[in-house]
């Protein structure tokens, strides 16, 4: 059964948090509900950037995911 959407938004935000990568690509996310469908985890996550929880974050050729504190500290090294 898959997850309500705020399980799914808390479990987005805590792999964005816990993940040893600064930034992640949507698939990384789909580890966090197997039973949810790829269209509903990338829904929750852009609904995540426009709540400010996540931001994009952008290498040129790809377009990934992130916590904004991160990308910040990640950038002053």
């Amino acid at each position: 059964m898959p997850m309500t959407d705020e399980e799914l938004k808390a479990a987005i935000v805590a792999k964005a948090e816990k993940s040893p990568k600064a930034q992640l690509y949507i698939k990384d996310f789909y580890q966090c509900d197997p039973d949810s469908k790829p269209r509903q985890i990338k829904n929750i996550a852009n609904l995540l950037v426009r709540e400010g929880k996540l931001m994009f974050w952008s290498s040129g050729s790809t377009t990934m995911y992130a916590i904004p504190s991160r990308i910040q500290n990640e950038e002053k090294k």
